[in-house]
């Protein structure tokens, strides 16, 4: 995969790996913009990084998500690659019944949901653009679920395989498909060293990338 001259869109961008993942294509030598719900993050990353374009959404919402695309092809006519990475993680405990559940976030409806949408609203604005990509973020425990996170766990493993789907659909009009499957463990690496990791290994044009015991 070509690792500068992109324009990267990433979801979730204004912290942790999105951040890191922003900042590592920044350094890269490309155009990046970031989406996230939280105005005061996407602000402090625009002050250090005035380059970067930005834009308040909530990608559970379908309106936000048709408007980021309006946006997209306005402010980044050439954007080839999508990210989508911004998902929400939650301890959920259905002995109880659903009530915990439906308590919070819908991991649902932002960890899956919004990726498969988006990606089908982004590919044809992505097809026109030359090496053009679509990278999902899913997770080792959408391989080895936790108890803990039942919905997390399946939206992960969900993602898995939509990213394999798409990579086989897609691979006739050149739209690429990678899976980065990040560790349970996120205190194995920081931020920065998971994103310059990934950055290495998309160059080396790895479709999906894992870390840990997840690696092979």
């Amino acid at each position: 995969m070509k690792m500068s001259g992109n324009s990267v869109l990433i979801t979730g961008g204004s912290s942790g790996i999105g951040r890191a993942l922003a900042e590592g294509f920044l350094s890269a030598g490309n155009i990046v913009a970031v989406c996230g719900r939280r105005e005061d993050r996407l602000r402090a990353l625009k002050e250090k990084h005035p380059e970067i374009h930005t834009r308040a959404c909530d990608i559970g919402e379908m309106y936000d998500r048709r408007a980021l695309v309006d946006w997209a092809q306005t402010a980044m006519p050439k954007m080839n690659i999508l990210i989508n990475n911004a998902s929400v993680q939650r301890e959920i405990d259905f002995t109880g019944g659903i009530v915990n559940y439906l308590s919070g976030a819908n991991e649902i409806r932002i960890n899956l949901e919004a990726p498969i949408l988006l990606s089908g609203l982004f590919i044809p604005f992505l097809k026109k653009n030359p090496e053009a990509a679509i990278i999902n973020v899913s997770s080792e425990l959408g391989f080895v679920a936790s108890g803990k996170m039942p919905v997390y766990s399946a939206t992960k493993a969900a993602m898995h395989a939509f990213s394999m789907a798409l990579r086989v659909q897609l691979k006739d009009i050149a739209v690429k498909v990678y899976e980065i499957i990040t560790p349970a463990d996120r205190d194995s690496l920081s931020a920065e060293e998971f994103a310059a990791a990934v950055i290495r290994r998309l160059e080396a044009d790895q479709h999906e990338i894992g870390f840990g015991e997840i690696k092979n």
